[in-house]
């Protein structure tokens, strides 16, 4: 069965939640991003030369890495859990533009600002940056409970993992209404609670 490496509350947070969506069967390896080994003792980088996670191994020994094509991947082994649209649909590649400006327009955004090497004083702009995107995914949500209307889809999983990094980089969620209802909201659904648990991140 598929093999998901991970590390507790990144990015790998998003397919884990599909994955727990799904039903599918699969095996979880935490992986210590700071020494790149996994709680296998196994040398990360030797896996994945990209040294991050989201990657999930497939039965043939496949390795896919980037969170979205991974929880696309997961969509396509699971129709009847629509959590992507048809391919080749409107509806699809509207979903791809969400993953697309979650991955580029938040989750780098948020990145330098975890960095321990950047001050506060250059931290100041990269926030307004990160604001101003903020206010955008606020609008394009707007009241729908999910990015794509009524359907929950793998760009919601992303979006929640992002969501839930805003308040450690000293951002209150709460100035934008439609992502902080959105959270907390996907905070009480079931697979979002069981990817949370697995990771460690509830008790």
């Amino acid at each position: 069965m598929p093999k998901l490496y991970y590390a507790p509350g990144v990015c790998s947070l998003s397919p884990h939640i599909a994955l727990c969506e799904t039903g599918l069967p699969y095996t979880l390896e935490k992986v210590d991003l700071s020494t790149k080994k996994t709680e296998t003792g196994a040398d990360f980088t030797a896996i994945n030369p990209k040294g991050y996670v989201p990657a999930l191994q497939l039965d043939d020994g496949t390795l896919l890495t980037e969170g979205s094509v991974i929880a696309l991947w997961i969509a396509a082994q699971a129709p009847a859990a629509k959590l992507a649209p048809a391919a080749n649909t409107p509806e699809y590649f509207k979903l791809l533009e969400w993953l697309t400006f979650i991955a580029t327009e938040l989750h780098k955004n948020c990145g330098p600002l975890f960095n321990p090497a950047v001050n506060d004083e250059a931290k100041v702009p990269l926030k307004e940056r990160l604001k101003l995107r903020l206010t955008t995914a606020d609008t394009l949500l707007g009241k729908g409970p999910y990015v794509s209307g009524e359907t929950f889809t793998v760009a919601d999983g992303y979006l929640f993992t992002v969501l839930g990094w805003i308040p450690k980089l000293g951002i209150d969620l709460t100035e934008w209404g439609n992502l902080s209802r959105f959270r907390d909201t996907l905070a009480k659904r079931p697979s979002v609670i069981a990817a949370m648990k697995a990771e460690g991140l509830l008790s």
